[in-house]
């Protein structure tokens, strides 16, 4: 496909990224990777063929700078940070909720600022937003999470209309359960669990795609898609 080189994954050392990030190299694209966890970075970048780590705390506006001015020029970039912690509005952390939204959201405004307009001023580039489904509407147990996912998938839309025409390309992509470290702190079964590496191939096929925006899996996305036509009441009983 007419795809990016140079593609820098965020939020690479778990789960989606990390699986994604197989899934690009195996393609013969170069990498930048970053995360917090330097000694996973470290650990994924050895498994692959051409790739460099780049360690960067989205919630930090001084690593966030360092890390852009150190990436340079890129092709592409995947955003891909997904913290993630069940919380119910009757047991609030504030401070778990807040570090959500920091990490899921504004940390996405923070990298995005700091590549978006180098993108444009060149004509070219590629960005793709990995949302969820639980940001289509207000989930119980997901006081944080599905704010600042809700709020990620709204940038996406926001920057799709402002990039027509520009020569950067936006894509949004919003998966459903993915197991992982994380996921398994949820005490719920968990509908259409995807293995990380499936999540992966989903997404790849997706950006390989001419669509903006891509939800899977499909029988679980169409439940939230005619669910945000239902009366919110009926929907989260039906939840």
């Amino acid at each position: 496909m007419p795809e990016p080189k140079r593609w820098w994954i965020v939020g690479a050392s778990e789960g989606l990224g990390r699986a994604l990030a197989h899934r690009l190299d195996a393609e013969g694209a170069s990498l930048i990777l970053s995360a917090r966890n330097a000694e996973r970075l470290d650990s994924l970048a050895a498994e692959l063929r051409n790739a460099r780590t780049l360690q960067m705390d989205v919630t930090d506006a001084a690593s966030v700078a360092r890390a852009v001015q150190e990436a340079g020029e890129v092709d592409g970039i995947v955003y891909s940070v997904g913290l993630y912690e069940p919380m119910s509005a009757r047991d609030w952390n504030t401070d778990a909720a807040v570090a959500l939204a920091e990490a899921n959201f504004i940390g996405a405004l923070r990298v995005l600022g700091g590549i978006v307009p180098a993108m444009c001023a060149r004509g070219a580039g590629h960005v793709v937003v990995i949302g969820s489904l639980a940001g289509f509407r207000g989930l119980p147990g997901a006081i944080g999470y599905g704010a600042s996912k809700a709020a990620l998938m709204h940038l996406a839309e926001n920057l799709r209309a402002d990039l027509r025409g520009s020569g950067v390309r936006v894509q949004l992509v919003n998966p459903g359960f993915i197991d992982t470290r994380l996921t398994r702190k949820n005490s719920f079964r968990m509908p259409f669990l995807m293995s990380a590496e499936d999540a992966a191939a989903r997404t790849h096929r997706a950006m390989q795609g001419g669509r903006f925006a891509t939800s899977f899996p499909a029988l679980f996305a169409l439940f939230f898609r005619v669910g945000s036509c239902l009366p919110l009441r009926v929907f989260q009983a039906l939840f």
